[in-house]
């Protein structure tokens, strides 16, 4: 009776250890009192990143609206677009914090997205989509590490009428392959275009969707757009609230993603370095999802693996990661700044 006892103990006491474990990993609550420029933040599912309230290090450098941020992983420097007036248009961190140098540039209205091409070589260039309607917006921009113009895409204060390719029309995002050269844009950010289109290196059309509406293929202010190592072209449809797949190399679709937007569109999308998630902005809900991502062959249905809630007045808009060292950025627009999140495995905080 007395064994018997014993077991029945050890057994509850089992129990109520595995379930004060699953609910410490289901939910993790993080209050930041380190830094009053810092919000709380909750996450849901599998913590897979935790806040670097230590990045960056002088925080003050943030002076408008951070619309965009972008890393280039062997330079060791992140980019930062922000908004306002009278503020530099690019500010330019060290991946360990400090600040470099800011951009004053003149020929920058409106900076949206923002991608560091061949962030993998020592040549790095940075491209920047530029929404606003004066003598300078509807253009995709290319700059050097240090802020020099390079070239302009799209005709400087011409907004497109879908017509023709290179005819911009608020341009929401940039995506270059490292390893081609390829570029993938989605142009319509609440414009008149509704469109995705891949150029050559040489910036020749290869192919193009380019139609309004909710059918495949089709899309209402696409938003933002990655290509994973599957030869893939996964594309935040934002007005849509989902995400549509397309090949690559033929742009055929592919599938698309819609059961995870229910509450809000997707914002932005961006894969870890190992392929394993996708990681997905909400504005108005205020969080950052990483999404399972699909084995070669299957699209599926998107699941959430792990969720970031930010507080309410945060509105994260776009994302970058350090394709080195998988360290997650994200342009919070509300907040006014760019924040760091750090990868870590659980039980190592």
């Amino acid at each position: 009776m007395k064994r018997k006892s014993n077991l029945c103990f050890i057994t509850i006491t089992m129990a109520i250890i595995s379930l004060v474990t699953l609910v410490m990993y289901s939910t993790i609550i993080f209050h930041n009192a380190a830094s009053g420029s810092k919000k709380d933040f909750q996450v849901v599912g599998r913590p897979l990143f935790k806040l670097d309230v230590s990045w960056p290090r002088f925080p003050e450098y943030f002076t408008g609206e951070v619309f965009g941020v972008a890393v280039s992983q062997v330079a060791g420097v992140v980019y930062v677009a922000q908004r306002g007036e009278n503020v530099p248009k690019v500010l330019v961190f060290s991946t360990d914090g400090e600040f470099l140098q800011a951009w004053n540039s003149s020929t920058l209205e409106m900076p949206h997205g923002i991608f560091v091409a061949n962030a993998s070589s020592s040549e790095p260039s940075v491209w920047i989509t530029d929404v606003g309607n004066g003598p300078y917006g509807h253009t995709i921009k290319q700059y050097s590490p240090s802020g020099k113009l390079l070239q302009v895409l799209g005709t400087a204060g011409q907004a497109g009428s879908s017509l023709t390719p290179l005819q911009f029309d608020q341009p929401a995002e940039i995506f270059v392959h490292d390893a081609t050269g390829e570029i993938y844009i989605v142009d319509g950010d609440g414009g008149m275009n509704n469109r995705l289109i891949k150029l050559s290196k040489d910036l020749q059309v290869l192919w193009m969707h380019g139609e309004k509406g909710q059918g495949l293929a089709q899309f209402y202010i696409p938003h933002s757009v990655a290509v994973d190592n599957s030869q893939r072209v996964w594309v935040a449809d934002r007005g849509n609230k989902r995400i549509q797949v397309f090949n690559s190399v033929t742009g055929d679709w592919l599938g698309s993603w819609g059961s995870c937007f229910t509450e809000d569109a997707p914002y932005s999308v961006r894969l870890t370095p190992d392929q394993k998630y996708m990681v997905v902005v909400q504005l108005n809900t205020n969080q950052v999802s990483l999404l399972e991502a699909p084995p070669v062959g299957i699209i599926g249905q998107c699941r959430v693996v792990s969720s970031i809630q930010l507080a309410d007045d945060v509105k994260p808009h776009l994302v970058d990661l350090d394709q080195k060292s998988g360290e997650l950025y994200v342009a919070e627009i509300g907040a006014q700044q760019a924040q760091r999140f750090i990868p870590f495995t659980l039980g190592k905080f």
